[in-house]
């Protein structure tokens, strides 16, 4: 069962109360009840295994049976710059980003991206990819929640991310591959991964991050999707620095 974040206001030893949206979650989708167990988090500060010992239309009331501390950051934080991407392809990247660790997750306007947010709707899709990112982060028992950032403009990325190790992954190219290439290690340093659209990174945004600082580097000679090509970066990524695998 996933590891479920609860605040640590509801936190109050020996016992954690729950209500709102999990309280329904848990009582009405999972259907559990007076004896069921349960893990829930704080998040980025303690993990409970604890036990349901009360159930009401508006209170879930569970018994601490042990307690975990988090642990320490053991390597540089993750940002992983997406360009918008159409239908469910950004769903399923800010899904399975959160799975293999990133810290934060940006949504950026491109040139030849496909996906052109309305004004009107970017606090709704940024709600929804929230929830996706919680969802998924309990379902692969993470400490954190990823950050979605507002939707922002390429030109913006660098500046937004100042001391970021800034790398762009760049199709059909003959940069340093993603498996060589150098590394922060630092827990207080930033790794920034930008991927582009389905269209591919325009030749002057491909310009403009090189002005801007950016290594351009390689997955090799095959050219993949841009969902997939976020996943095989934090996949690379998080195994170089011992994260994964």
């Amino acid at each position: 069962m996933p590891s479920f974040f609860v605040a640590p206001d509801a936190v109050t030893p020996p016992t954690i109360r729950i209500t709102g949206p999990l309280l329904r979650h848990l009582k009405d989708s999972l259907r559990l009840a007076d004896g069921d167990g349960l893990t829930l988090t704080e998040e980025g500060i303690r993990r409970h295994r604890a036990e349901i010992i009360a159930t009401t239309d508006r209170l879930i009331e569970c018994r601490i049976l042990d307690t975990t501390a988090a642990p320490l950051r053991s390597g540089p934080r993750l940002v992983l710059a997406q360009a918008l991407l159409k239908g469910e392809k950004m769903d399923w990247v800010i899904q399975k980003a959160t799975e293999l660790g990133a810290d934060r997750i940006v949504p950026i306007q491109t040139k030849n991206a496909v996906v052109k947010l309305h004004p009107d709707r970017v606090e709704h899709q940024r709600a929804r990819w929230e929830r996706i990112a919680v969802e998924a982060a309990q379902q692969s028992e993470r400490w954190t929640v990823p950050t979605i950032a507002e939707p922002i403009a390429l030109s913006k990325v660098a500046a937004a991310y100042p001391s970021a190790v800034k790398f762009v992954l760049a199709e059909r190219s003959t940069e340093t591959s993603l498996t060589t290439v150098t590394l922060p290690a630092g827990t207080d340093q930033t790794v920034l991964l930008s991927i582009g659209p389905e269209g591919g990174w325009d030749e002057d945004e491909l310009r403009l991050m090189r002005e801007q600082a950016y290594s351009a580097v390689s997955l090799g000679s095959r050219i993949l999707r841009a969902e997939t090509a976020a996943i095989a970066t934090l996949s690379i990524v998080q195994s170089r620095l011992g994260e994964l695998g």
